[in-house]
């Protein structure tokens, strides 16, 4: 498995580059008077003019199948088409998601790692919200929750805005039971074990998107609006040095999971900001180089190890909870695990 990772981007990477921005072609987003690419573009970008998006593929390659086209060109359900962005640089990620659940308003996708949901610094295009409106009929589609770029697993989203509008407000009672599985090193001393507390942002903090357990010998005026944090873990194997856990969210922080296991000790492999006190993801931020072999062979994986596995939701009172599950990861724990042979920098 080649897992990539966020890197520095070099200026002549920018300047250099040619992005290929793709759209796969789908008969219920053809208006039946007018088939070109100009208006199946104006669908996916509504806030331009047709005259706007005439004057931004002007001068841009553009292809249906792989051969050449224009603004005028007709499409057919089932074509690629491709728009090649010149100067334009996207970080490298994992593209490959999965549909593995779906009704009438929603998708429940399985995100690889690393990809961000939605835009960032790094990349406009190759998000999920992105790939799943230029690779899917829903053209709309909209997140009704979020994953950190490096966590893999399940998420919702709506396939429409009204479906977003109807679920986003009653998020908490349509999603009952959150379940996640984590690689960590070390072998606890617990078959279960439960962590209540309060989680937040440190004032002193280096990180500033950290969150810690309030310690409450602590001044107040240290922690950035506490509140209050329930996990539930279980240790479900132990491979030499490694262990698996389950981690059920009983409510849901920003980070709890991952803050909750560096807090007892077992921070999740690959974490550079729980794991090492944050080491690795300063030296990220502050070094041109990034992050070397040497550094990801310390984390232990390019990518920290946590997947949502399971959601349990609620679609209506007088229904049964509805289970999706997403696979876990390998059945050995180290094929997951940093190294040379199966790991490109």
């Amino acid at each position: 498995m080649t897992i990539v990772s966020p890197t520095v981007i070099p200026p002549s990477a920018i300047t250099d580059s040619t992005f290929e921005l793709t759209y796969i072609i789908f008969d219920e987003l053809l208006i039946e008077t007018d088939k070109t690419i100009r208006q199946y573009l104006h669908l996916h970008q509504p806030t331009q003019t047709l005259t706007q998006i005439d004057e931004w593929l002007s001068p841009l390659s553009v292809t249906i199948d792989k051969h050449p086209a224009n603004i005028h060109s007709e499409l057919k359900a089932g074509q690629l088409l491709t728009i090649k962005l010149k100067n334009h640089f996207e970080q490298a990620v994992d593209t490959h998601w999965q549909t593995l659940w779906q009704n009438d308003e929603i998708l429940a996708l399985n995100k690889p790692a690393p990809l961000a949901v939605s835009r960032t610094t790094r990349n406009l295009h190759d998000t999920l919200i992105g790939l799943v409106r230029r690779q899917t009929p829903y053209n709309k589609a909209q997140l009704l929750h979020r994953l950190d770029i490096e966590t893999s697993g399940l998420i919702l989203l709506a396939k429409d805005k009204n479906s977003d509008i109807k679920w986003k407000k009653g998020l908490k009672l349509l999603i009952e039971k959150k379940v996640y599985h984590a690689i960590v090193k070390g072998t606890p001393p617990w078959r279960e074990f439960v962590c209540d507390n309060q989680l937040a942002e440190r004032t002193d903090s280096p990180i500033r998107c950290k969150m810690y357990v309030v310690d409450d010998n602590l001044p107040s005026a240290t922690y950035k609006k506490p509140k209050q944090s329930k996990t539930i873990f279980k240790c479900l194997k132990t491979q030499g040095d490694y262990s698996l856990i389950e981690c059920q969210l009983m409510t849901g922080r920003k980070h709890q999971i991952r803050a909750h296991l560096a807090d007892i000790g077992f921070p999740i492999v690959g974490d550079k900001i729980y794991a090492h006190r944050g080491k690795y993801f300063l030296k990220r931020l502050e070094t041109d180089a990034g992050l070397n072999i040497a550094d990801y062979q310390i984390l232990g994986a390019k990518n920290h190890l946590l997947r949502a596995v399971e959601l349990g939701l609620r679609l209506s009172p007088k229904e049964d909870l509805t289970k999706i599950h997403c696979p876990s990861f390998s059945e050995n724990i180290y094929h997951d695990l940093f190294n040379l042979e199966n790991n490109d920098i």
